[in-house]
């Protein structure tokens, strides 16, 4: 008899040690520790998803004739850690040893790799690539560009695919989806369930235990269990995908959801297949109920970006979480755990983090991560902070998002330059700067949008690394072509700005 450990985001029962186990003899092992809960400070909203859906996987299986070891994190016999439930399940059931699927952090895998318990673990073949094929991709590679990767994973898929070529003619429709912010959004937003009896005691639970972590508990409405997801899937195809296209770097003040598809979570926890999920997508396209841009544009960040993340996360090893390429040692801003902030666009999306455990994509990038890099916030605590927040947040995907995409803190690993703009992007993506206290237009003095001063700030302090940069070179020719008493202004009302956030003032 062997042990089957099944992680909090391992919710599949395609999963690969679920798969090589033996119903009638193995025990499956599941437990809601501290150590995975409180390793940094996670989303209230995060905790009390994964255990509820924890609980009703582990019902699940039992309904399938699996024998469960399931640990709630109020079981007084509880060790507190992965590796002390497997120990202790391990002596208790005379266990020869554990069979485990990959986990998807090295945190985790080094802990397991210590296991005092014969073990054996398993590739984790829910995703489309595995290290091996991803690596052989890299191998050779000057750049580790994900379009040519995503072309792969459009090959091997099938999907929107007409033979060996792309369906429509191109590969990527992304310049057909960076419209601005629409005056009114058709589509009513994720689905939402009221909790039952299993979600309202994890909710007492996580209230009990997490009520001074960052994030709102209530009200909690995500789906829980497969079926539900698949309901909320079938709602946004229907109601959200045909807008998501145009729509998806668009921010509005009075609307947090737009068109997107708020299936991250759930695809990461194990709820959703990704491959069930693009397939979706494209008999959407198919039946005509969704244009080819949105499709194609969902399916890119699925079967693209998120495995193209996963290959970088584990190709670089345990230290990337660690680099800082540009040197960045600024704190992290009380204004990311809700600290006052007279800049709307960044309180806005930190307020939707709070409430939500949610932001999409352009808010994470262009807002949050834009104003920590030009700031020279230190990317580690950015990097934790990410993790703790989002309740789609596992290290594998969050950490190469931001200490590769957003922060630069990889030295180009995955962007090809700094993802950086001023104020004027997000006055273009969103509705943000007409209610904001600071003026887009100005580009100095006390009202300036901070994004404006700090932008020219970033590029000044980094010249030396990013002037030869072929895609940064007309950003460098307009500073150089700026009158010098200008430049000299800016580079002192930026630094002055950064010397009051500095000083802990509501900037």
């Amino acid at each position: 008899m062997r042990l089957v450990l099944v992680l909090g985001d391992q919710l599949s029962l395609s999963l690969s040690a679920l798969r090589k186990a033996d119903k009638d003899s193995d025990i499956v092992v599941m437990a809601e520790v501290m150590g995975e809960a409180a390793y940094v400070p996670h989303h209230p909203k995060k905790i009390a998803f994964i255990f509820a859906a924890m609980r009703k996987f582990a019902a699940a299986l039992r309904d399938d004739g699996w024998q469960v070891a399931y640990t709630t994190l109020d079981d007084p016999d509880n060790t507190g850690s992965i590796t002390g439930e497997l120990i202790r399940r391990a002596s208790a059931f005379g266990a020869a040893g554990v069979v485990y699927t990959e986990p998807g952090e090295w945190r985790l895998i080094n802990a397991l790799g210590d296991l005092p318990v014969k073990s054996h673990r398993l590739a984790d073949d829910r995703f489309i690539a595995s290290h091996a094929e991803f690596d052989d991709w890299a191998a050779g590679r000057k750049q580790l560009r994900m379009e040519y990767f995503y072309r792969d994973m459009r090959r091997k898929t099938g999907l929107l695919m007409n033979g060996d070529k792309p369906e429509g003619g191109k590969w990527n429709y992304d310049h057909d989806n960076r419209k601005p912010a629409p005056v009114g959004v058709d589509y009513a937003g994720p689905l939402q369930f009221t909790p039952d009896a299993v979600v309202e005691q994890v909710l007492a639970l996580v209230a009990a235990r997490f009520g001074d972590n960052f994030g709102t508990l209530r009200p909690f409405w995500f789906a829980t269990d497969t079926a539900q997801a698949r309901q909320h899937l079938a709602h946004w195809i229907k109601g959200g995908l045909p807008g998501f296209g145009d729509f998806q770097d668009a921010m509005l003040n009075d609307n947090r959801f737009l068109y997107h598809a708020v299936v991250g979570l759930y695809i990461n926890a194990g709820l959703l297949d990704p491959l069930d999920v693009c397939r979706a997508a494209a008999q959407a396209y198919r039946d005509g109920d969704a244009p080819l841009n949105a499709v194609e544009g969902f399916i890119r960040q699925i079967i693209g970006w998120r495995e193209y993340v996963r290959g970088i996360y584990f190709r670089e090893g345990p230290d990337y979480v660690s680099r800082n390429a540009l040197g960045h040692d600024r704190a992290l801003p009380a204004m990311y755990w809700g600290g006052a902030t007279r800049m709307n666009c960044v309180a806005k999306a930190v307020a939707q983090t709070r409430d939500e455990a949610y932001a999409h994509h352009i808010q994470r990038l262009m807002v949050t991560g834009n104003f920590a890099l030009l700031a020279g916030i230190d990317p580690g605590p950015l990097h934790e902070w990410y993790l703790a927040v989002y309740a789609d947040a596992y290290e594998w995907v969050e950490a190469p998002n931001v200490i590769g995409m957003s922060q630069f803190a990889d030295d180009g690993i995955i962007a090809s330059k700094p993802y950086i703009s001023s104020g004027n992007y997000i006055h273009k993506m969103s509705d943000h700067c007409g209610t904001c206290a600071y003026r887009v237009q100005d580009k100095t003095g006390p009202d300036a949008c901070p994004f404006n001063l700090l932008y020219w700030h970033f590029l000044d302090r980094h010249r030396a690394r990013f002037a030869g940069n072929p895609r940064m070179g007309n950003m460098y020719r307009v500073w150089d072509k700026m009158d010098a008493g200008k430049r000299q202004t800016v580079l002192h009302d930026a630094g002055q700005w950064l010397d009051r956030l500095d000083a802990g003032e509501a900037v």
